[in-house]
């Protein structure tokens, strides 16, 4: 097997790409980090199992967390497939609205300060 097809096989995670600007700034909490993985990907919906997967979190911590964000509309449930439900950030709730909000002001000042020319001292 060559190297590119062992480097094309290769999976990368969620939790292997390294904590996004939301986590830098308010904390790492699994409850913030199952909100994250959905933040970072809006247009994809998840089922539990590739949550656990993904985030590299046991199912009991997952669903522990999970049913809050069940609850306060965060996450919906959008489709079945099989007997997995999958589900996918509740974009019209106005704590989705908020975070994503503070998200592309973080974005725009870490922007902002990378483009700022280094000074010699």
């Amino acid at each position: 097997m060559t190297l590119i097809m062992v480097m094309y096989r290769k999976d990368v995670r969620y939790k292997d790409l390294g904590d996004s600007l939301l986590l830098k700034a308010i904390g790492d909490s699994p409850k913030l980090r199952i909100i994250d993985i959905f933040l970072t990907n809006p247009f994809f919906d998840f089922s539990k199992n590739e949550l656990v997967r993904e985030l590299g979190m046991s199912k009991q911590t997952l669903y522990k967390y999970f049913r809050d964000l069940e609850e306060l509309e965060i996450v919906k449930a959008t489709r079945k497939i099989g007997r997995a439900t999958l589900y996918k950030i509740n974009l019209e709730n106005p704590m989705v609205k908020m975070l994503n909000e503070y998200t592309t002001k973080l974005s725009l000042q870490e922007a902002e300060k990378q483009a700022q020319p280094v000074t010699a001292k």
